[in-house]
């Protein structure tokens, strides 16, 4: 290109993050076959492979995006970079949507339609699918931990909108204290539902004795509550960052698409949250009767 042509688009330079992410990611998805299954001699349990891709993976993100906020300290992202960056953190969410839609289909599939598949001539897929929960199946009390967890969630949306609102009128202090407060409700939610889980076994809820599993509503509860866990894991990461970039001098009223993006993702994590309280716990878990 020549020189002196001026555009809105900022054009990086080489890097070696897509790829290195491609490689990684590729040696993390054989070592978690290895490490389920067993593969190239390797017995089943060698976690070693898996943990080598995810160390690489978690490399390969932290390089890349302080390369992001390197070009943003630059002034790179013009109005026009920033529009992109908007774009590529909704899609992102989208398609974070669809993978709970996904689950959410399925568990509508098995709690209203399951009188349909006690017409099946298998005697255990009649007696699996003949009430929703299951027979002698115990849920989790609704109103709870479950119901502390909502509150806590939901606090934790007004502080991080509380964070936004302050780092735009300039006041760098009272964003700090309510991102400080965010990411605290954020770990306690995660310690609430690890005690939940740790409850969950103890008492033995979602045991079928005569299957010996947890069966078809014990596996949807823990696909849902612990994928939902691990957003708001990654979610208080995401705001920790946030926050130390903070503390070094980083955001100002006027950019500040980090955050902004930490925010979404939060705010994401929440109504994703009421939904399963909605709908796992009270709706089709009896209450937790």
């Amino acid at each position: 290109m020549a020189q002196g042509v001026k555009h809105d688009y900022h054009l990086v330079n080489p890097s070696p993050w897509p790829l290195l992410g491609s490689l990684f990611a590729v040696v993390m998805a054989i070592g978690g076959v290895v490490w389920m299954k067993g593969l190239f001699g390797l017995e089943k349990g060698f976690p070693w492979v898996f943990l080598l891709g995810l160390a690489g993976v978690l490399y390969t993100m932290f390089g890349w995006w302080r390369d992001v906020v390197k070009e943003a300290n630059a002034g790179d992202h013009t109005p026009v970079v920033s529009i992109g960056l908007r774009y590529g953190m909704i899609l992102f969410i989208a398609s974070e949507v669809m993978f709970f839609v996904a689950w959410f289909w399925i568990f509508f599939e098995m709690a209203l339609f399951n009188g349909h598949r006690t017409l099946s001539s298998i005697e255990e897929v009649r007696l699996a699918w003949e009430s929703w929960p299951p027979h002698g199946v115990e849920t989790v009390p609704a109103w709870e931990l479950p119901l502390l967890n909502t509150l806590t969630l939901l606090l934790s949306g007004t502080t991080v909108t509380w964070a936004h609102h302050a780092l735009q009128q300039g006041d760098r202090r009272g964003a700090k204290i309510a991102l400080i407060l965010t990411i605290v409700l954020g770990v306690l939610f995660t310690a609430i539902q690890a005690y939940e889980y740790h409850h969950i076994l103890d008492h033995q809820y979602f045991f079928n004795e005569e299957a010996g599993n947890s069966g078809l509503y014990g596996s949807a509860f823990f696909m849902a509550t612990g994928f939902h866990g691990f957003h708001v894991l990654v979610g208080t990461i995401f705001l920790a960052v946030c926050l130390i970039r903070l503390m070094n001098g980083a955001f100002t009223p006027q950019k500040h698409f980090g955050f902004e993006a930490a925010a979404w993702y939060w705010h994401f994590v929440d109504v994703v949250w009421l939904f399963l309280f909605a709908f796992i716990y009270v709706v089709f878990g009896g209450g937790g009767h």
